[in-house]
């Protein structure tokens, strides 16, 4: 299982930005088998965290046309900056429910 960690300093995320958020992250479980996804905000900082089977998912995900487009609205007007983090989940641990 891998990882994708997006972290960001928000400039200004309007309507237009939820939608696509809604958007991408509906397109992303069920065009591209993504496994779980969440996002945070605090301040002015968002970091989501999505989870994937295989890279091989993650590659087509990243090459998505609606995608490509959020991306660009992404370094155009929403975010100030952004780092990405592919990593391979070794390891995971559980007592009880998260909600």
């Amino acid at each position: 299982m891998y990882a994708v960690i997006f972290k960001a300093v928000i400039a200004d995320l309007d309507s237009s930005y939820y939608e696509t958020a809604s958007q991408l992250r509906s397109r992303a479980m069920e065009l591209y088998g993504c496994s779980s996804f969440e996002s945070y905000q605090e301040g002015d900082r968002e970091i989501s965290i999505s989870y994937w089977r295989d890279e091989e998912q993650i590659v087509k995900w990243k090459r998505d046309q609606v995608h490509l487009k959020a991306q660009r609205m992404g370094r155009e007007k929403w975010y100030r900056s952004y780092q990405v983090e592919v990593v391979k989940l070794v390891k995971q641990y559980e007592q009880g429910v998260l909600d």
